[in-house]
């Protein structure tokens, strides 16, 4: 499986985007939420749907938006665009909210979604949302810290290894996300004594 694609902007449309990754064309579906401009450096956490006919990919911009995605296409009949278009017209938060507190009404709102799927999911995925914060929720972490912490949990590090590491990440004034993901990298290296 692609756990992350990161590359440059090649071209883009309303719900995808090509990333040129070393001069392969990865075309990922995205709804981005931000503008996106050609030529950008962007990485996306990837779930790769197989099948008979195609080999899909969608992006996301945080691995916990796409651990949300796996969660929604796990709800019966509710398929992979559906679950992208909730996650565009809605952020993480809100969705999570509106699941956990079974606002119907809300669900509704987004594309694609009636009463019937609406508290389908609902039925699912209550209380199976909420699980361990990151540390330091109350202090805001950089951008790029928070990059490369998603980074390193699709690396399959767990939650509680990178907290060890997060201090020193916060300190380390990096110029960017693959520089803070190298730094992580030899952290956790460090700690298991490799």
């Amino acid at each position: 499986m692609i756990a992350f694609v990161r590359g440059t902007v090649y071209a883009f449309g309303t719900d995808y985007v090509i990333l040129d990754v070393g001069g392969v064309g990865y075309r990922v579906y995205f709804n981005h939420s931000k503008p996106i401009s050609l030529g950008q450096q962007l990485m996306l956490f990837t779930y790769q749907q197989i099948r008979e006919d195609a080999h899909v990919l969608f992006g996301f911009l945080s691995n916990q938006e796409l651990e949300l995605f796996e969660k929604l296409i796990s709800v019966k009949g509710l398929g992979p665009k559906t679950a992208l278009g909730i996650l565009t017209a809605a952020n993480y938060e809100q969705v999570i909210l509106a699941i956990e507190k079974g606002e119907v009404s809300f669900l509704k709102q987004m594309p694609g979604i009636g009463a019937k799927t609406a508290s389908q999911i609902i039925l699912d995925l209550k209380g199976k949302l909420v699980h361990d914060q990151p540390v330091s929720s109350d202090v805001a972490l950089p951008h790029d810290v928070e990059d490369a912490i998603d980074a390193l949990k699709a690396l399959g590090y767990k939650q509680q290894e990178i907290n060890g590491i997060v201090k020193s990440l916060k300190e380390a004034n990096l110029p960017s996300t693959d520089a803070y993901i190298k730094y992580g990298l030899q952290l956790m290296m460090k700690r298991k004594g490799g």
